[in-house]
């Protein structure tokens, strides 16, 4: 599968991107420069040389013509690059991870964007594509670091269930994750927020938590 990444020269869409390309899929790193997306691909490149990674640089409209589209830039861009790219997004599956969060003090708290949640504003500004929301658990550097697996559970949740079942599917393929259907995308807001908790928690005990859950029915 061709996936573009928007806004992904940070660690967690750059980190998503290689753990895709690991998984064999043809991934295209996206930024509002090309050059910059350029830089950051080769820096995985580098980093990673005993992997054959198919990963190629774009801007952001560039990496909104792959197959399937995930938004990483921070939170408060999310709307406007889907917007910007919306001629490319329609009837695509869209994957949102970004929080919405604001640092106060020693303190991260989490924001009410429109609509309650990044992933339902990305929904409205391209009306007819599939959000799912999905990955905001998820440790950035431990994501981007080939050399360990990612031990955590992601929430995944979307009004679109053939497109939740899609990126499922595509997590799923990331060694050790485990990915769990969360309901519809009324759940992000949620899901979203509690990453200032967990951000609160790095900070305090100097450490990068991730989520798993128990439950007799859950999936292994």
């Amino acid at each position: 599968m061709k996936i573009g990444i928007l806004g992904a020269t940070g660690p967690a869409g750059s980190g998503l991107g290689v753990r895709l390309a690991v998984a064999g899929h043809e991934v295209i790193l996206g930024s509002r420069s090309a050059e910059r997306a350029q830089e950051v691909v080769n820096e995985l490149k580098g980093r990673w040389p005993e992997h054959e990674l198919s990963i190629s640089a774009a801007d952001n409209e560039g990496a909104a013509m792959a197959d399937l589209i995930v938004i990483a830039t921070p939170w408060d861009a999310a709307w406007t690059t889907a917007k910007a790219v919306g001629e490319h997004l329609h009837g695509k599956v869209v994957l949102s991870m970004a929080n919405a969060l604001v640092r106060v003090g020693h303190e991260f708290q989490p924001l009410v964007p429109p609509r309650g949640s990044v992933a339902a504003s990305v929904q409205a500004a391209v009306p007819d594509c599939r959000v799912v929301a999905a990955l905001h658990h998820v440790p950035a550097k431990e994501l981007g670091d080939l050399a360990h697996p990612v031990e955590s559970d992601v929430l995944v949740c979307s009004d679109h269930a053939d497109a939740k079942r899609i990126c499922m599917d595509l997590i799923g393929q990331i060694p050790v994750m485990r990915v769990l259907d969360a309901g519809d995308l009324t759940q992000a807001a949620p899901i979203e927020a509690f990453t200032a908790v967990l951000l609160e928690l790095n900070l305090r005990y100097k450490t990068r938590v991730a989520i798993k859950f128990t439950g007799r029915n859950l999936p292994a």
